[in-house]
């Protein structure tokens, strides 16, 4: 009391509130009363209206951005301020810049501080050596807290029993462990995505036909405390993420992103959600629970995708057919591709990767047309006796694809009419005596259920041995001629590279006494050595 003068009772009293996260601002109301509880000790002190600050409830004290304690920094550098109340110091902040801040400013023009156990006057240096140093043991705790808390949560990760969400697709059992949804629709929808990436190896390509066939996904939604599944048309960020998590592998991984922290005007920002390399994980555990796909298929689509975002893959952009397959047979370098002419059709391919790091020459370097055609020739040569066999597989993927849909569909009104019928029913006990139980009725769902059954009737319509006898064996005898397909004008770039990647893992290329000689890889393992002809100087 001795240090409060007639000049700190002419300025305000502020009463700084905070409370770190929102799940004690939610849940643990008691502390909440006590900070509350300083603006009755600031009368008893002789303030009779205090200002309360508590726009930091639920923000942290670690040097995240703050309004409340800047605005309590302004109004005690503007002078107006003769005592801040407190709990304790860590309420303040968690980091010794804005707390040695605080107590230089309050020093400056004279500004008490308080907590529940004394009142302290900065100016003074045996008061200033001991705030400092509950600044110091506000630090050193969090930091200990921290630390422990984090290294709780990695020790339960790596036994694969820690679950801070769940993907969709699985539930939550016995706090430590997830199973497959039982849903039978949510199964069946995921398993689908994954077949068609199989068909496809493309996410792009399977949003596309996804969207063109209006299949709904499957999605969580939280309500509160509860957790429910909702079906919205899939966008391509929802595609990726289903694709590369590895939950749907049968893995368990913890780690797998991580955070940055900058300094943006003075102050520490925290930007999450950064993924890592798997070398960089700090959990994986392969086999943990049951997948939609296993851990081979589940790599195998990771290799694929990363191939085509680095144009390596099926998806290489461009008219060249052998675009992100053929590798330097001197450097063993992937070769780069260039267009010239009016409308880019000239196609060159040139190994410039030592050029572009090393500045050294280039090792090869060669005109595209007539090694694509060699190339395409000798697949269609190959892939000719299996043409037939491939015409009668797409009629039976076209027939299965009618089914699958139908089938989701079918899922979609069944439980719909489940989820009626005893909302209906229990609305009809309540209601009984009003007689208004029709009320109950969604109109919304009641025109989505007419919808659904629209589509399951056009399906019906759609049969899978809808072609005729003419038909199929047309379709039968183009199958045995891939030639004819590959050269016909409705045959894209994306037709044909899709073809070649099918049955061909890379091209090695070297150059001999003026002709360029390619070793191709099949998938399968075999071998074919080609050579082909260079053009001499000034021939084109």
């Amino acid at each position: 009391m001795d240090r409060i003068s007639t000049d700190h009772l002419s300025r305000q009293a502020f009463v700084y509130i905070r409370q770190s996260t929102p799940n004690p601002l939610r849940y643990h109301h008691e502390s909440r009363r006590r900070q509350y509880g300083l603006t009755f000790r600031a009368r008893k002190l002789g303030w009779a209206e205090p200002v309360v600050i508590d726009e930091a409830l639920g923000r942290s004290g670690g040097g995240t951005a703050r309004p409340g304690f800047e605005r309590l920094l302004l109004a005690v550098c503007e002078g107006r301020v003769g005592i801040v109340l407190a709990v304790e110091a860590s309420r303040f902040a968690r980091n010794g810049r804005d707390w040695h801040t605080l107590l230089e400013f309050c020093g400056l023009v004279g500004c008490l501080l308080a907590d529940e156990e004394g009142i302290y006057d900065p100016r003074l240096p045996n008061d200033r050596l001991l705030l400092g140093m509950k600044g110091t043991l506000s630090e050193l705790e969090l930091s200990t807290l921290r630390q422990r808390s984090l290294e709780a949560l990695r020790q339960k990760a790596r036994r694969g029993e820690l679950f801070l969400g769940v993907a969709v697709g699985y539930v939550k059992v016995q706090r430590d462990r997830i199973v497959k949804d039982p849903d039978r629709r949510v199964q069946e929808a995921i398993g689908r995505v994954f077949r068609k990436f199989l068909e496809f190896q493309s996410i792009r390509q399977v949003h596309l036909w996804l969207r063109q066939e209006e299949v709904l996904l499957p999605a969580v939604a939280m309500d509160g405390e509860s957790r429910r599944i909702v079906w919205k048309p899939p966008v391509y960020n929802t595609l990726r993420h289903l694709l590369t998590n590895p939950v749907y592998g049968g893995a368990y991984a913890f780690g797998r992103t991580g955070s940055r922290v900058t300094v943006e005007e003075g102050r520490k920002r925290v930007s999450r959600g950064h993924r890592r390399d798997r070398e960089a994980w700090d959990v994986l555990i392969v086999d943990h629970h049951e997948g939609h796909v296993s851990w081979q298929e589940f790599e195998r689509n990771q290799r694929l995708i990363a191939d085509n975002a680095n144009c390596k893959g099926l998806m290489a952009r461009g008219d060249a057919l052998l675009a992100g397959l053929l590798r330097c047979g001197h450097c063993g370098r992937r070769l780069h591709v260039s267009y010239s002419g009016t409308d880019g059709y000239c196609v060159r391919y040139s190994c410039r990767g030592a050029h572009l790091n090393h500045g050294t020459g280039r090792c090869i370097s060669f005109g595209g047309v007539r090694v694509d055609a060699a190339v395409a020739e000798e697949v269609l040569r190959l892939l000719s006796p299996v043409g037939i066999e491939a015409a009668v597989e797409a009629v039976a993927m076209r027939a299965n694809e009618v089914a699958e849909t139908r089938r989701q569909v079918e899922l979609s009104l069944t439980r719909r009419a489940t989820r009626r019928l005893w909302r209906v029913g229990s609305t009809m006990r309540w209601t009984r005596r009003t007689g208004w139980w029709l009320r109950s009725l969604n109109a919304g769902r009641l025109s989505e259920v007419a919808r659904q059954e629209e589509r399951l009737v056009s399906l019906a319509a759609v049969q899978p041995d809808a072609l005729s006898r003419e038909e199929k064996e047309k379709l039968l005898a183009l199958g045995g001629e891939l030639e004819t397909v590959w050269e016909h004008p409705g045959a894209t770039a994306q037709t044909r590279k899709r073809i070649l990647r099918a049955v061909l893992e890379e091209i090695v290329v070297t150059s001999v006494a003026g002709r360029i000689e390619l070793l191709l890889h099949w998938r399968g393992g075999d071998h074919t050595r080609l050579s082909v002809a260079r053009n001499r100087k000034r021939q084109r």
